[in-house]
């Protein structure tokens, strides 16, 4: 017999699983945490769960290494459905301008999740991009960045766009943050979703 507070223990479980599993590259576990159908938005990656698999595989051949930590979580549940915000930290790690930095990028994950075929599971993964900053992993290194692509990207994951921009990523330039037109309409894809509509795109 299904009951909330089991519903929010086991998706919170789940967004735990996905963090633990991905950055460890356990991929056949980190399936469990999807449906079939699951898709996955990230600055650098937007795509089925399957996709991510294999970009997150070919990045890790070429020396990308990211990292995910998690904070709280809010999880609300309607029927079958669920959206959870969870509070949490991108880090990676690369060469910039010549200089090995890290940029770690605050946020949320905002997640549209499903109870069908007598599971719970992800059907969608959307990240907001709330604030970031860039730092040499040398204190002493001298570290000189291009004014006019950090300019282009939005300021809450500017750093972390400017990073992956020079590994060679095509960055989506509109992702969620603080606030703004992204962020409201999100919110409005969370209400739609638990008020039974489909996922709508952005």
């Amino acid at each position: 017999m299904r009951d909330e507070v089991s519903d929010r223990r086991i998706i919170r479980e789940l967004v735990e699983n996905w963090a633990v599993w991905r950055d460890a590259r356990i991929w056949d576990r980190f399936r469990t945490v999807w449906h079939s159908d699951g898709r996955m938005m990230a600055t650098w990656f937007q795509g089925s769960f399957e996709e991510f698999i294999a970009m997150n595989d070919a990045g890790w051949a070429k020396g990308v290494r990211i990292l995910h930590f998690l904070g709280g979580s809010s999880i609300d549940v309607k029927g079958n459905r669920a959206v959870a915000q969870t509070k949490m930290t991108i880090s990676q790690r690369a060469p910039v301008e010549g200089v090995i930095c890290d940029v770690v990028c605050t946020g949320r994950f905002y997640d549209f999740f499903e109870h069908r075929e007598g599971r719970w599971g992800l059907v969608l993964r959307q990240p907001i991009y709330e604030k970031d900053r860039l730092d040499p992993v040398d204190p002493s290194a001298r570290l000189e960045l291009d004014k006019e692509l950090l300019a282009r990207f939005p300021e809450g994951y500017r750093h972390l766009a400017y990073l992956q921009t020079r590994i060679g990523y095509h960055v989506k330039p509109d992702m969620p943050g603080m606030e703004g037109t992204a962020l409201d309409k999100l919110y409005r894809r969370g209400e739609n979703w638990l008020a039974g509509a489909p996922i709508a795109t952005p």
